[in-house]
């Protein structure tokens, strides 16, 4: 497993502090990302946290996958490389022009 992790469906009050804290007691994190808008600067929701090593990162995605924090059950699973996300790219049709 890769040891950087993907967490979902996060209240908008939590913070990076709140997430490396909680997933410490997992093993080692080597840094943690709480996703902002770029325009408001609030949470969108998601983070990632990478931990130091697979090790941490399979206990800690082991842990905190479907617990509540901040009144939200947490989702927790190894983050994807970008190019292999999939998504993105548009639907093939030429822009309209008016």
């Amino acid at each position: 497993m890769n040891s950087k992790l993907y967490v979902g469906n996060l209240s908008f009050d939590t913070t990076e502090s709140d997430l490396n804290d909680l997933f410490s007691q997992a093993g080692a994190v080597r840094e943690t990302a709480l996703i902002t808008d770029k325009a408001t600067g609030r949470s969108r929701g998601f983070a990632f946290v990478t931990m130091a090593d697979s090790a941490g990162a399979e206990a800690a995605a082991s842990k905190y996958n479907g617990m509540e924090l901040h009144g939200r059950k947490l989702t927790v699973n190894e983050a994807k490389d970008r190019e292999s996300g999939g998504g993105g790219g548009g639907g093939g049709r030429p822009p309209r022009r008016y």
